[in-house]
């Protein structure tokens, strides 16, 4: 079975997943896509409920099978992925899967499910208001950061590449704006 697919896509730090939480925590519907991932947990993360960590061997075994979706090499030597069998999960409890996953993973699920997707592209304000969040999270190194914000300049690059682009200045009205797109695509 195949169902509708709501992709939420942004440079780090731009909001995709404060927005990703806004909806979750409204709509019952719909239900969050856990990603795999070879990095380590972070903080407070749990396996199976954040992403779903694996080892880089575990991680390779399943793209021999062909058991993603879509899969990346987001930074070096760190993969992420969207696991098929994760999407069957949520569309056979008659939920509609939301991912927030990176720029590059959502154009390859765009191209499987051109006509079972809503992608939305959450843009920054400007660069440097972007280079703000990254370095008040406290969690990134400045080479990190550096990492990330060249990597967001790439990203921006495909920004016409999606259904919807929503600026997020205003993290209330961003959560607006990406609800009323949703609510077009899919019964909420």
């Amino acid at each position: 079975m195949i169902g509708k697919i709501i992709i939420i896509t942004a440079p780090s730090g731009a909001g995709k997943t404060s927005i990703t939480r806004y909806l979750l925590n409204k709509y019952p519907k719909l239900a969050f896509s856990i990603s795999a991932a070879t990095r380590e947990a972070r903080g407070t993360e749990k396996n199976g409920v954040d992403y779903y960590f694996m080892s880089s061997e575990e991680f390779h075994d399943k793209i021999e099978n062909n058991d993603f979706a879509e899969w990346e090499m987001v930074y070096e030597g760190k993969y992420y992925g969207t696991l098929k069998s994760e999407l069957q999960r949520i569309w056979s409890e008659g939920k509609t899967p939301i991912l927030d996953i990176d720029v590059k993973g959502a154009i390859h699920i765009q191209q499987q499910f051109p006509h079972n997707s809503l992608s939305i592209f959450v843009l920054p304000p400007s660069m440097e208001e972007l280079k703000s969040r990254l370095q008040s999270r406290g969690t990134e190194t400045a080479e990190n950061i550096a990492t990330r914000l060249n990597k967001a300049t790439y990203e921006l690059s495909f920004v016409h590449s999606f259904n919807k682009v929503v600026i997020n200045d205003n993290l209330e009205e961003a959560c607006a704006e990406t609800e009323a797109a949703i609510k077009e695509f899919v019964d909420l």
